[in-house]
């Protein structure tokens, strides 16, 4: 069974992958299909960000299975 709940995970890598990818949150909440503001209250609150969000990134992001785990399994 997959969770769908919250999800603990590490903001600042996170942020830090989205910068190195030369991203934007406003580009990525397009990509996303979500708005800008939700996508900031995600970051901002990380318990709101679930399971399908954190692959949803893992793929956008191109993110490798380690820095996946070390970002969203903390």
């Amino acid at each position: 069974m997959q969770r769908k709940g919250p999800i603990e995970m590490n903001v600042f890598k996170l942020k830090a992958k989205i910068v190195e990818r030369g991203m934007g949150v406003e580009e990525l909440a397009g990509i996303l299909d979500m708005s800008t503001q939700t996508l900031y209250r995600k970051l901002r609150t990380p318990l709101s960000m679930t399971l399908m969000d954190a692959i949803r990134l893992k793929d956008i992001l191109g993110l490798t299975d380690e820095e996946a785990i070390e970002i969203f399994l903390v």
